[in-house]
């Protein structure tokens, strides 16, 4: 199966209002079940107590070439907390059409990605995924759909969202890295 699967725990569930005001809450890696690209689950512990950048990747993308960025990102702040995430996405322009071993491949091959990925799932439209649901319904996502590949959001070490950064922004761009240095501080 290709799509996320993802378990909430009722404690982890916000539902977002039509008004306004939306409930803020914090992201409950312990009760979710995210799946890697082969299949297996992503341990709630690489996650918990850390700063999760999630990025909507693809590979035949003219932003695909963040992935050389977003892995020296990873070098560089993992053992200060930060957790990169790649979640493929095919929903912009078909340009994720592999499967889950082309993928892993092509970013492995071109990119020497070492970061978590995740199986391939809809970031928008009416099969979203759960973890899509969270980000873009938490404060910080506003709501807002996913306009485009390589959009990030940046969770802090209490799961709360923090900052919502468009595909234009790069790795190596000073506001993101100012807003992972201000996560791992916190």
């Amino acid at each position: 199966m290709f799509g996320l699967m993802l378990v909430l725990g009722l404690a982890a569930c916000a539902v977002r209002s039509s008004t306004p005001e939306r409930a803020e809450s914090a992201l409950e890696f312990d009760a979710m079940q995210l799946t890697q690209l082969d299949g297996t689950p992503l341990p709630a512990e690489v996650l918990e107590g850390r700063v999760v950048l999630f990025v909507n990747v693809a590979s035949k993308c003219g932003f695909t070439p963040q992935y050389t960025g977003l892995q020296s990102l990873f070098e560089e702040y993992e053992d200060r907390g930060l957790v990169l995430v790649g979640v493929p996405c095919n929903q912009f322009g078909k340009q994720e059409p592999g499967s889950s071993e082309e993928i892993a491949s092509f970013c492995s091959l071109n990119y020497g990605v070492e970061f978590p990925l995740l199986e391939k799932q809809d970031v928008n439209g009416p099969d979203r995924s759960p973890l899509y649901d969270r980000l873009i319904d938490s404060d910080v996502g506003g709501g807002a759909k996913v306009q485009w590949n390589f959009e990030k959001f940046l969770v802090g070490r209490d799961g709360t969202v923090r900052n919502r950064f468009g595909s234009r922004t790069a790795p190596e761009d000073a506001e993101l890295r100012a807003a992972i240095e201000a996560a791992l501080v916190r």
